[in-house]
């Protein structure tokens, strides 16, 4: 069974449709890469998946569970599937250790000395151990990227989101970015990343569902879309970020 299955969803903000009835499907483990050009849907689409945007109608299923339902914990939904924004949202007044460690404080009720031990191991994961102390304006957009990983993490998600995790990033970092997701591959985290990026998606996914006007509208590994797919959409967004 996937971990998540998307099922005609829609939404839509004061009457005009951003979301079109969109399906898709992740399997445990697997990176699910979106994809589409400006305006299609797929940051609104993200953002529905852990209730950031409430849906106006379809169905969300997770683990089993409809996450659209009257009973869902919100609280442990957003812990259960975490999200890397684009931006990275670190906050500025507290150093790398403190960001990491806020949320299992203030949400898991941990320690001090359980969050900041359990911060350690995942700062160390992402090489970021020598730089607890400082702040993300003494970061560069790489280490402020491992920074937000590691503070999505160490909630234990059973899922993670990342929001165009390359588009502030040169073409050297954005290679860094590859090989940082690949490190959620080797934990078997199930990824579902939006990008633009054409050859930063064919680094990391076969799995590509790309969006058009508030829907999926194809599906297969960048070199199928890329020259297979007979959708004029499609085509046309590759021909138009091709080197």
């Amino acid at each position: 069974m996937p971990i998540l299955e998307v099922k005609n969803l829609t939404k839509a903000f004061d009457g005009n449709a951003v979301l079109e009835g969109v399906d898709l499907s992740v399997e445990r483990g697997e990176t699910q890469v979106i994809m589409g050009a400006s305006g299609c849907g797929k940051t609104t689409l993200i953002r529905c998946l852990n209730l950031l945007e409430r849906p106006t109608s379809g169905q969300i299923v997770f683990r089993g569970e409809d996450v659209l339902g009257p009973q869902v914990d919100v609280r442990r939904l957003r812990s259960d599937i975490g999200f890397v924004f684009q931006n990275f949202a670190l906050y500025r007044h507290l150093n790398v250790l403190d960001n990491v460690t806020l949320a299992l404080r203030k949400l898991q009720r941990k320690s001090r000395v359980e969050a900041q031990a359990m911060a350690r191991e995942e700062l160390a994961y992402f090489d970021m151990a020598a730089h607890e102390k400082k702040f993300p304006a003494q970061l560069s957009g790489g280490q402020k990227q491992r920074v937000a990983l590691a503070r999505t993490l160490v909630m234990r998600p059973q899922m993670v989101i990342l929001d165009e995790p390359t588009s502030a990033l040169d073409p050297l970092m954005s290679q860094e970015v590859a090989l940082l997701i690949r490190k959620l591959q080797a934990r078997h985290i199930t990824t579902v990343c939006v990008t633009h990026d054409i050859a930063f998606a064919e680094r990391i996914s076969e799995r590509i569902a790309f969006m058009h006007a508030g829907k999926v509208v194809a599906q297969g590994s960048v070199a199928h879309l890329a020259n297979v797919s007979t959708d004029v959409n499609v085509m046309r967004f590759f021909a138009s970020h091709a080197s």
